[in-house]
């Protein structure tokens, strides 16, 4: 668990952050009606966020080959100039928390550069406050963070043209409330406290704002915004945030959405300061929903709703030089009629459960339902298509007895062979359901295959093994049911799992701790993880399942 904020934590976060928006991006999107009902609110803020990543990554790679060259330098002897003898002579807090600054200023600028749509240039100015806030803050604790957000708030509105309440704005405000709150300067505390009131405030979003509550959906942009809170908990205390504030259901009549303003125009914009007022006056009389970001020095980002397409570029032109230009038309943004596909997941253990029904699917309880069960998901799914994902070498052909009579029954019913539930996890993150079906289940597929899988169990008799004899208490490690390790310790039987894992390759580790696992389980083998294997994206689980206390995917 984090005390403080540091640079590789705000990098694990852009990077769950992004993985959870990937995951949620259909949902948001399926919220997304206003201002204008388009249904790309996710798809804007994965974009956003991928661009923020690749600014860090390429932060860091470059921060790699320059540590190589001044080593090499050092080696042939070479003179390091005064900056690098200033910096060598700064303490360690101080190289912190410049880090800390250059990581937020980077991960802020990448958003901004990238920022699409109205939630996505909102959610760029919230990071460019945090990166304000924390600039070579002293001690980046939770106290720190809670100042952060309330920066991060008040530049969101600013950047504004004319807020309106309902929207990421009121989320943003009830997470720095609820942080500033929080009589303690603990960081995971004030993260939980942030988290749980952006929720709240969500909840409240409806209330605030008509259109919403006509849909019978919560405000898109805000969603995720708690999203990404979410991943801020896990990254600081080491173990998966609860879902947050799940979103109503979608009414069955859709708000139509204001027919004002037919287009969406976007641009960087090269210009001094004195020229974005007027060019404000100007653009808020010609649309709504104006945004304007300061990106760096004389670079702003403009996001703007109009008809007059022309007047808004020429408006631009007349403050400074706008580049990267783009233009939506809305009517040619509306959601698609997407095949009724959907996915039936065999699961033991409430989170879970819980984790592939926030991914949509309809859950089987495990660990031996029937073929008739099956079928009765797949039937409740009310699809044409349906992806079923068994979980287990013993439900394979359950799963394909269920499917086959799924498809007597006109159903197109398909199975992906996965074996455990982080390989399902991966099945899932690809599914698209713009392919064809039989496509995309070979798609699903062949991510399945890619993640390598374990679990951790509890030996109950003595027998002899691949990997030597066991006896009753020792701790197995099976590696796509093959005991690999044997252990007498949890703790550091997992975490010589996850170094065997990993020493065959991987990017990402997916931890899924089970109901019998200590508390601090998950938050240990992330701090391992962390300094073992600092590039690896983490990502842990409260998966409840009984009789493995691990459950292990690499990717």
């Amino acid at each position: 668990m984090l005390d403080r904020l540091d640079a590789a934590a705000v990098r694990r976060w852009c990077a769950a952050g992004l993985d959870g928006l990937r995951r949620h991006q259909q949902e948001i999107d399926d919220l997304n009606v206003y201002p204008v009902p388009d249904s790309d609110t996710g798809t804007n803020l994965v974009l956003t966020f991928t661009a923020a990543h690749e600014a860090l990554t390429e932060a860091a790679s470059a921060t790699e080959r320059d540590g190589a060259e001044r080593d090499g330098a050092e080696r042939d002897g070479a003179e390091r100039d005064g900056a690098e003898r200033d910096g060598a002579e700064r303490d360690g807090a101080e190289r912190d928390g410049a880090e800390l600054g250059a990581t937020l200023r980077c991960l802020a600028r990448g958003a901004a550069l990238g920022a699409l749509g109205n939630s996505g240039t909102m959610v760029a100015q919230l990071l460019k406050g945090l990166a304000e806030a924390l600039d070579e803050v002293a001690v980046p604790d939770g106290k720190a963070f809670a100042d952060a957000l309330a920066q991060a708030a008040r530049r969101a509105r600013e950047a504004v043209a004319r807020p309106v309440e309902g929207t990421l704005l009121s989320v943003a405000d009830g997470a720095a409330r609820a942080a500033a709150e929080v009589a303690s300067g603990e960081l995971a505390e004030v993260a939980r406290a942030a988290a749980k009131g952006a929720a709240e405030a969500l909840a409240r979003t409806p209330d605030q704002l008509p259109v919403l509550a006509r849909a019978g959906v919560v405000d898109a942009g805000g969603r995720g915004l708690c999203v990404l809170l979410d991943a801020f908990v896990e990254v600081v205390t080491g173990v998966a945030a609860p879902a947050s504030a799940p979103a109503p259901a979608i009414a069955r009549e859709r708000e139509s959405g204001s027919s004002d303003y037919a287009y969406e125009v976007q641009y960087l914009l090269d210009a001094p300061e004195p020229a974005i007022a007027p060019l404000r006056a100007a653009l808020a009389g010609l649309g709504d929903s104006l945004v304007v970001v300061h990106v760096e020095d004389s670079l702003w980002n403009v996001h703007v709703h109009v008809n007059a397409i022309g007047a808004a570029i020429e408006a631009g032109i007349e403050a400074g030089r706008p580049h990267r230009i783009s233009v939506t038309r809305f009517a040619d943004q509306a959601a698609p009629h997407r095949p009724a596909r959907a996915a039936v997941v065999a699961v033991t253990g409430a989170g879970l459960a819980e984790v592939f029904r926030q991914e949509g699917a309809v859950v089987v309880p495990g660990p031996s339902p029937s073929a008739g069960q099956v079928l009765a998901a797949i039937e409740e799914t009310g699809a044409g298509e349906v992806v079923v994902l068994p979980n287990g070498r013993a439900l394979q052909a359950v799963a394909a007895e269920a499917a086959e009579q799924a498809r007597a029954q006109g159903v197109r019913a398909g199975v992906v062979p996965t074996r455990s539930p982080v390989q399902a996890l991966a099945a899932l993150a690809v599914r698209d359901a713009g392919r064809r079906f039989e496509d995309d289940l070979i798609a699903m597929a062949e991510a399945a295959g890619a993640c390598r899988y374990a679990e951790v169990t509890m030996a109950t008799r003595e027998a002899v093994t691949v990997a030597g004899v066991c006896r009753p208490g020792d701790v197995l490690a099976l590696v796509e049911g093959e005991v690999n390790v044997i252990g007498t310790e949890l703790v550091a039987t997992c975490r010589d799992l996850v170094d065997r894992m990993l020493a065959g390759g991987g990017e990402l580790v997916t931890l899924i701790t089970g109901d019998d696992a200590p508390d601090d389980l998950g938050a240990a083998l992330r701090e391992h993880l962390a300094q073992r294997w600092p590039f690896v994206e983490v990502q842990v689980m409260l998966g409840g399942q009984p009789r493995y206390p691990l459950v292990v995917g690499v990717e």
